[in-house]
């Protein structure tokens, strides 16, 4: 009898799963693993709120996998030996898992491939799992990579992606193979209050409700931080209970500008992910080096608190940074404004921020968030490395009542509709009952600051 292990890493779905697929279309009996990865510890990206969804996220497919008469399989240990044992106990013959395009996945597969050989096992990396279109799927002429967004998207919109495939019906596991026990969301301290709920059920159910509710209007809606009108789908991908590639298909079948900004969205995670496939060093390292003289956590760490915890006197910043903290998540405007906020207002290293940012958001993503920060500090893929947004000039455009603002910052509350956004403008009578910060840094003097040290005159 032959059977097959498959290795889930950041695709916990039944749904469109090309690994699962070929072991069942392979093997008469399944293994669906999961390893607890310490490196992953190590590497301090173990924080509370990710591991409180992963835990859902288990629980979810573990639910789903008894549906159709099989198990999730959970082990704890470095992942190479984990996987090695689990192939030795049952006598598989191959083993499935996603390819991934982080330093930390690629050494992974490197320990993972070794092991598997010295015991005479097959590993299949299947491609396009995590994204739509595989990293490196398209390359322009004479680079390994498109290091600008526009060109990229233009070419992975003319590319077919693949077919998508329902969940399976039947999915047996050898009975003998041993599973520890699932973690649990109630284990966790130190989340979020807000934090959403995991798994692929809630992941699809929140993407067909937002397809009937948000999805048509998403194009004039998804910068509006009051309406909140983004699809919140980005933990759901991060963990990989949904499909890239099926999201962007019910997309296209939806159709209209909303589905098209949204699709737009979804080739941005593709591009970081080509971009760091074919650059790891950039998870940790600047993508274009700019001769920054970033100030250090300790030369600027009375600023960054101030940033970390929302106390930094300019409304629209300190809100978004709270709700970051309450929910585990930030909406996308808001994120573009706090990280040129601290790069380039206060001109804080963007590492400090990025670091801050995995620290707390559930969908933390190395190659995201990492990429997403340099392409706001300027040493990313930007083709205008030097932009500044302007917290108050954004504040009133994107929440031109203060309705966010007075969403998360409540000394805030009774100062009404635009004027929230300058609060030091008010009378010094007003101005004395709030009880809120005055702003760190004059925005004109941060500008000068920048100008100077990146040699603009």
């Amino acid at each position: 009898m032959a059977i097959a292990v498959v290795l889930f890493t950041a695709d916990l779905r039944l749904h469109d799963h090309a690994p699962l697929r070929a072991a069942l279309r392979a093997a008469d009996e399944v293994v669906p693993l999961f390893v607890l990865d310490p490196g992953i510890h190590a590497a301090g990206f173990d924080a509370p709120n990710r591991r409180a969804f992963l835990a859902d996220c288990l629980a979810d497919l573990d639910a789903g996998l008894r549906e159709r008469g099989g198990r999730l399989v959970l082990r704890s240990g470095p992942v190479a030996r984990e996987v090695g044992r689990i192939a030795a106990e049952c006598g598989a013959g191959e083993v499935h898992m996603a390819a991934g395009v982080t330093r930390y996945a690629h050494r992974r597969e490197e320990l993972l491939r070794k092991e598997l050989q010295e015991r005479g096992v097959d590993l299949h990396v299947h491609d396009a799992v995590i994204t739509a279109l595989a990293p490196g799927a398209v390359t322009p002429a004479g680079s390994d990579h498109y290091a600008v967004f526009t060109p990229y998207f233009r070419r992975w919109s003319a590319e077919r992606l693949r077919d998508t495939h329902p969940a399976p019906r039947t999915v047996r596991v050898p009975a003998e193979v041993r599973s520890e026990p699932l973690p649990s969301r109630d284990t966790v301290s130190g989340t979020s209050p807000g934090l959403p709920a995991g798994g692929e059920r809630a992941g699809r159910r929140r993407f067909s409700d937002w397809k009937r509710s948000g999805l048509g209007a998403y194009e004039e809606r998804h910068d509006d931080l009051a309406g909140d009108k983004t699809s919140r789908l980005s933990p759901y991908l991060h963990f990989g209970v949904l499909s890239p590639v099926e999201l962007v298909q019910r997309a296209r079948a939806h159709g209209g500008p909303g589905a098209d900004a949204f699709v737009r969205q979804l080739c941005w995670r593709d591009f970081h992910h080509q971009v760091l496939a074919a650059r790891p060093g950039s998870s940790v390292s600047d993508y274009r080096t700019r001769d920054d003289r970033w100030r250090t956590q300790d030369e600027a760490a009375e600023e960054i608190t101030a940033w970390q915890e929302g106390r930094t006197g300019y409304p629209v910043v300190d809100a978004a940074m709270r709700q970051l903290r309450h929910e585990g998540w930030m909406h996308n405007r808001a994120r573009l404004l706090v990280a040129s906020f601290l790069t380039k207002t206060l001109y804080v290293d963007w590492r400090i921020g990025a670091r801050h940012f995995l620290d707390l958001l559930v969908d933390g993503d190395i190659v995201n968030n990492q990429l997403n920060w340099q392409w706001v500090a300027g040493t990313g893929t930007d083709t205008r490395p030097h932009r500044v947004l302007n917290p108050v000039v954004q504040g009133k455009r994107f929440d031109a009542q203060g309705t966010y603002v007075h969403r998360w910052v409540p000394e805030l509350r009774d100062v009404p509709g635009k004027a929230v956004h300058e609060p030091w403008r008010l009378p010094a009578p007003e101005r004395a009952r709030l009880d809120y910060p005055e702003p760190l840094i004059d925005l004109a003097d941060g500008l000068a600051r920048f100008q100077h040290a990146r040699g603009r005159r």
